[in-house]
């Protein structure tokens, strides 16, 4: 592999990183807004799921019990 020297190292990345596109901040706002909506939407569903689960096996383990 070829090496370059560290000055040529530097150029390369500063170049590289001249051509993010980096996002606005209300790009940045509305994003971790949705993952904020997102992940409350998840908890609240698998709250749900467990807690029919739960009722569900306490019917089912109340019957025999």
């Amino acid at each position: 592999m070829a090496r370059t020297n560290p000055l040529q190292f530097i150029q390369q990345v500063r170049a590289e990183v001249s051509k993010v596109v980096w996002p606005t901040r209300r790009e940045v706002l509305l994003t971790t807004v949705m993952v904020f909506i997102m992940a409350t939407l998840t908890a609240v569903f698998f709250a749900l799921v467990d807690l029919l689960i739960r009722s569900g096996l306490q019917g089912v383990l109340g019957l025999f019990g």
